[in-house]
């Protein structure tokens, strides 16, 4: 059952096209195992949410959920996002159900809250052994929603200073993941004035690319 209501998600362009009266739509944040601070960016996503609510006429619920990786109740979330700075650990299990949630029709994004790229990308190995993290090119279609980038991903926070990549796990012809690197979209999100040097304008930047991401997620 819990699978039958992922497939639904196929249906998903209906939250942009018609009816706004509908039950509104959760998103959840994925909690993890391994020490990492899967909790971080606490503002983020209903940051997020109020924006798309108000500037795509969205009709999400104001509060995130928190899933764990393994749980049956990942199923109910089209959308699923994670962060973090340290360890992450995936289960034999929780890959499984990572994978079949994201086959399923689900969709994960991956945000790299600063030292998060060398924990996450070997359990994403174990998600998909047979994928590889791609950079997407400028020109795609995530970065071309209601809001353009024609440079691509943002950058948000200077972490490195490297330039912001977007990654991503292609299955089957279809973006699965979308993973943001050295760019810091979830603390662009937060609450303005959460970090020392944040500007409105490039807060406003991680929110349109927060919506741009939502965007092509329920229209794909």
């Amino acid at each position: 059952m819990k699978i039958a209501k992922i497939f639904c998600f196929a249906f998903a362009a209906i939250i942009f096209m018609s009816s706004f009266n509908n039950p509104a739509y959760k998103i959840a944040r994925l909690k993890y195992s391994g020490g990492g601070d899967w909790y971080g960016d606490r503002t983020a996503l209903p940051n997020l949410i109020k924006f798309c609510n108000e500037n795509l006429k969205t009709n999400f619920e104001a509060d995130d959920d928190v899933v764990e990786v393994g749980s049956a109740s990942l199923f109910n979330y089209p959308f699923t996002f994670m962060t973090g700075h340290g360890n992450v650990i995936f289960t034999d299990q929780e890959a499984r159900n990572l994978r079949k949630y994201l086959t399923g029709g689900g969709f994960l994004h991956i945000d790299d809250n600063y030292g998060f790229d060398k924990f996450i990308r070997p359990q994403m190995k174990k998600v998909f052994p047979e994928l590889d993290f791609v950079e997407l090119p400028v020109n795609h279609l995530i970065y071309h929603q209601k809001y353009p980038f024609p440079n691509g991903l943002p950058k948000i926070h200077e972490h490195d200073g490297k330039r912001a990549q977007g990654f991503g796990l292609i299955y089957k012809g279809r973006l699965v993941c979308f993973y943001t690197y050295e760019c810091d979209l979830g603390n662009g999100w937060e609450d303005y004035g959460t970090y020392a040097g944040d500007t409105q304008e490039a807060r406003l930047k991680a929110l349109k690319m927060g919506a741009n991401l939502i965007q092509y997620i329920f229209t794909q």
